[in-house]
């Protein structure tokens, strides 16, 4: 390249660079629990229609107060508690607050149905009558007032936010409000909460992250070049690769979440990996005495097709998280496959155009057979061929090893899985969890049959069965529907009495019910149990953060209740709801995970195939990326790191990161047995010529990932975690198993070379 070409070049890239740099403050960070639900769900379509009758189910926060003194009865607490209950109604985009203190009990007189207040601040003299009554409210005890009376709660419900600052202001008045009540312990949960956390959360280790990684590069350079130049020059690399795909993301109105945060990262790692073999090719080729132009020729001729083909398994490996069926993850591998080829472009621009620029640096004069890279590969190599049986057999052990460990990982995810159990956060989920009923939304739809209405007595008789079942195997609380309003007005007929809190037991009592039922259905609170034909309804409630496995346990045991136990009819009930979607993404996670590693093998098997026209050289190359990927997933089921959403795109980035040294090492064997060489030779110039590139490249790369160990989310972690694993296992495979598999099974081992030139 002549320096005319090269000035160009960088001005070219650095112009290129400005202009997405300058789109970086319109990135914005976000994270939405309904982005998360599989797109090609049937019952996402179904909940879709849920909503257009009965709005969101989970567009409420959860307010938990217990006073210092856990006396929720007194005069100065309830007067405390009222004059929140209306701060908090004054609010903007507040809908509604159900609170202990504007909760009403409905009662028949003589004169008609009247509402009477459940507390009477004013009067002291009440408190003991309005503590057994409200004690023994099924409608309050676990809903507004915890299971063991010395906590309340307050239920926020509030208009549907997207995008945009209202959610946080929200939050921030709230939290004002809160600071004024004094003397007590406050919670509070939710989904706009919870986002908030999660979004400062992000942000924060963004920042981490990109700190992390650019000092442990900065570090691995300089062990490995010792040059001030070999480590600028990578580091420009990754940046300009990160600031291009971050822009590209600001253009185009992706937002960062949970999933985007890693991108920067990986550009990082997988930019450093093109970097460090282009480096090491260029520094070996001025050591054996090429001028610099000579060495720039022949390292990107040699290097140039293998990094290509890397950069293509790698993008293929997140593009085939294209079919996931959770946007998020469709969008990580769009972007991030994008970015890796962002990095092979401006790796393949800049480097060359800056080394025509640049000096050669002084560590190229060091005679490569002297140094102690040479000495340590030149005695890895021969150990291997010495051992070659015991590295085939080690081989074959860990395979059915690791299958065993396989059968024990376990499929589960929480609602708020990802932060740890001392965090604030998690805290107070769990207190709700513990106290209330439940933090997470539960929905069930009812749909009458045969004209019939909701309200129509066979129909209620079939609720009660499903309400009971709900209340006390399947462990849900706050359990309400229309059934509840009924049994509501039945007790409000016994003068509110507790015990009457069910269906009447004579025809008298129904026809009571029935006479009140039409003026109680046109209230704001039954309207959004009841559709406007009053043939289709819902049952709503909370649970608690279990898990989705014993969710989806749980789930498919009430189905099965209501198939036997329920007229169907009668009536049919349907499970829905956010939560219900969550936990369906589990029945995703290992066939999205199977397909997106099978396209990974067959694209690999291609550019073997390609490169050496031989189906055992597809299996060759296969079998080393293959076994790092067992071992890893046996480590996941014999140490109980779960497989959810986050870690269930591990084996498809990291192999198709991990295969990158694989081809690196067989395309050097091919050019080397294109050049004559037998395989014997052939095989130890490719140990010692790709070997630094591949120990380098894999120790940086994995110390690139570690830096998310770092992170708050257990997704982020563990996804960290896993991918070093399996990239430091296929790093030791590539350098055992590989050579040896090529020494014994090549198919040209005991045939001339000429028959691959003829390829």
């Amino acid at each position: 390249m002549t320096r005319r070409k090269a000035y160009w070049a960088l001005l070219i890239l650095g112009v290129i660079s400005i202009l997405f740099a300058l789109k970086l403050p319109d990135l914005r960070f976000n994270y939405v629990f309904e982005d998360f639900f599989p797109v090609d769900d049937p019952e996402l379509v179904y909940y879709q229609e849920f909503k257009e009758k009965f709005g969101e189910d989970n567009n409420y926060l959860l307010i938990g107060i217990r006073p210092d003194n856990g006396e929720i009865f007194e005069s100065s607490f309830l007067k405390r508690l009222d004059t929140l209950t209306s701060n908090l109604e004054s609010l903007k985009p507040v809908k509604a607050v159900r609170s202990l203190a504007n909760f009403e009990r409905p009662v028949i007189t003589p004169t008609g149905l009247i509402t009477i207040p459940v507390i009477h601040p004013e009067d002291p003299s009440r408190r003991k009558t309005d503590s057994l009554l409200v004690l023994g409210n099924p409608l309050l005890r676990g809903n507004l007032v915890s299971t063991s009376g010395n906590a309340v709660a307050l239920i926020l419900n509030h208009e549907n936010f997207t995008n945009g600052p209202e959610p946080g202001a929200l939050i921030d008045s709230i939290n004002v409000q809160m600071e004024k009540f004094g003397e007590a312990t406050w919670h509070v949960a939710g989904k706009v909460h919870a986002q908030r956390i999660f979004i400062s959360t992000m942000q924060r280790e963004l920042i981490i992250f990109l700190s992390a990684s650019l000092v442990l590069i900065v570090i691995f350079l300089a062990v490995a070049y010792r040059a001030v130049s070999l480590i600028i020059l990578p580091l420009i690399v990754v940046l300009l690769g990160a600031v291009w795909i971050l822009g590209i993301m600001a253009i185009s109105g992706k937002p960062l979440d949970i999933l985007m945060v890693l991108l920067p990262t990986i550009m990082f790692v997988v930019g450093m990996s093109d970097v460090v073999h282009i480096m090491t090719k260029y520094i070996e080729q001025l050591r054996s005495g090429r001028d610099k132009r000579t060495a720039i020729r022949v390292t990107f001729r040699e290097v140039g097709m293998a990094t290509f083909l890397t950069s293509l398994t790698t993008a293929i490996g997140f593009f085939t998280l294209l079919t996931a069926s959770i946007r998020p993850i469709r969008e990580f591998g769009i972007y991030t496959g994008i970015g890796v080829f962002i990095a092979f472009i401006v790796a393949f621009t800049l480097i060359p155009s800056s080394l025509s620029l640049m000096k050669p640096p002084a560590i190229s004069a060091q005679l490569y057979h002297r140094s102690g890279w040479f000495n340590l590969l030149s005695k890895a190599y021969l150990f291997v061929l010495r051992n070659a049986r015991a590295v085939i057999i080690i081989s074959l052990l860990i395979i059915p090893a690791s299958l065993y460990g396989i059968q024990k990982i376990y499929i589960n995810t929480y609602l708020i899985e990802d932060l740890p159990s001392d965090h604030p956060l998690k805290e107070d989920f769990t207190f709700f969890d513990q106290n209330f009923g439940g933090s997470r939304p539960f929905e069930m739809t009812i749909e009458a049959s045969n004209g019939k209405s909701l309200f129509d007595r066979d129909v209620l008789n079939q609720m009660a069965i499903v309400h009971d079942y709900l209340e006390t195997t399947y462990e849900a609380g706050n359990v309400a529907g229309p059934l509840t309003v009924v049994r509501a007005l039945n007790q409000a007929s016994a003068g509110g009495s507790s015990e009457a809190f069910g269906l009447p037991e004579n025809e008298a009592g129904w026809r009571r019910i029935e006479r009140y039922l039409p003026r109680i259905l046109k209230s704001e609170n039954t309207r959004e149990f009841i559709s406007e034909n009053g043939r289709t309804g819902r049952i709503t409630g909370r649970i608690e953060d279990i898990g989705s496995s014993i969710s989806l346990a749980r789930t498919d045991s009430l189905r099965q209740f209501i198939r036997d136990n329920v007229d169907g009819s009668i009536v049919s009930f349907t499970v829905t709801g956010t939560s219900n979607l969550i936990d369906k993404n589990n029945e995703y996670l290992a066939r999205n995970m199977f397909n997106g590693l099978g396209i990974a093998f067959a694209v690999v098997a291609l550019i073997a195939g390609l490169l050496f026209r031989s189906f055992r050289m597809i299996l060759i190359t296969l079998i080393p990326n293959v076994i790092p990927l067992l071992v890893v997933a046996a480590i996941m089921g014999v140490t109980g790191i779960t497989l959810k959403l986050s870690t269930s795109i591990v084996f498809t980035i990291a192999f198709g990161i991990a295969v990158d040294d694989t081809i690196h090492f067989i395309s050097k064997l091919r050019i080397e047995l294109l050049n004559g060489s037998s395989l014997l030779y052939a095989l130890k110039r490719t140990y010692l010529s790709t070997g630094k590139a591949l120990i380098v490249t894999s120790i940086i790369l994995s110390g690139g990932f570690l830096t998310l160990l770092l992170s708050s989310f257990g997704g982020t972690f563990y996804t960290g975690l896993l991918i070093s694993l399996t990239l430091i296992f296929a790093l030791v495979a590539d350098l055992t198993l590989l050579p040896v598999l090529v020494y014994l099974f090549y198919p040209a081992r005991r045939k001339s070379t000429k028959v691959i030139e003829k390829s």
